[in-house]
């Protein structure tokens, strides 16, 4: 790797710090075929992952609010990252749970240090689409009901209203 390349790689690390959730991982002992496989489950949740050269990877965090992770670069290492803030963690923890080869060392989440506790917390919690989807949920129950109501007979909505009046009364 020459000058220009070693450049453009700690760039493209410090953006990654940047705009992405990122797990830290220690990738010793894994096979070519597990990493393939340990890839194509990230790609799945819509996250990546990059082996990088960890003398560079602490160039590149240097001066970040990463820069606290930088004694995590050693040996082999790689970095999984996600828009989405628990894609990455979510996917790396389902793998290292089947397989004791790959070990979670921490990460970052903005400006949030993360160790490997952490990085679990943050793998539990709910994705945007499961909180998208439960909002949803939240939101179109009550209109379904209103729905239902307005389309009982007559005499239902008197009844409700005649309950809800005695309620109000009491």
């Amino acid at each position: 790797m020459d000058r220009t390349q070693k450049a453009e790689m700690v760039e493209w690390i410090g953006g990654v710090f940047d705009a992405n959730t990122v797990v830290v991982v220690e990738n010793g002992g894994l096979t070519v075929s597990e990493f393939e496989t340990l890839r194509a489950d990230l790609r799945e949740a819509g996250a990546s992952m990059k082996i990088v050269k960890n003398r560079l990877a602490k160039i590149a965090i240097s001066g970040k609010a990463a820069e606290k992770l930088s004694d995590l670069f050693q040996g082999p290492t790689a970095i999984a990252f996600s828009e989405d803030p628990v894609a990455a963690a979510k996917a790396v923890k389902k793998f290292a749970k089947d397989n004791e080869r790959l070990k979670i060392l921490g990460g970052a989440m903005g400006e949030e240090i993360m160790d490997e506790k952490g990085v679990d917390a943050l793998a539990s919690m709910p994705s945007r689409e499961e909180l998208i989807a439960s909002i949803v949920a939240a939101v179109t129950s009550p209109a379904a009901e209103i729905a239902g109501a307005l389309g009982a007979p007559a005499s239902n909505i008197a009844g409700i209203l005649e309950t809800l009046e005695t309620r109000e009364a009491a």
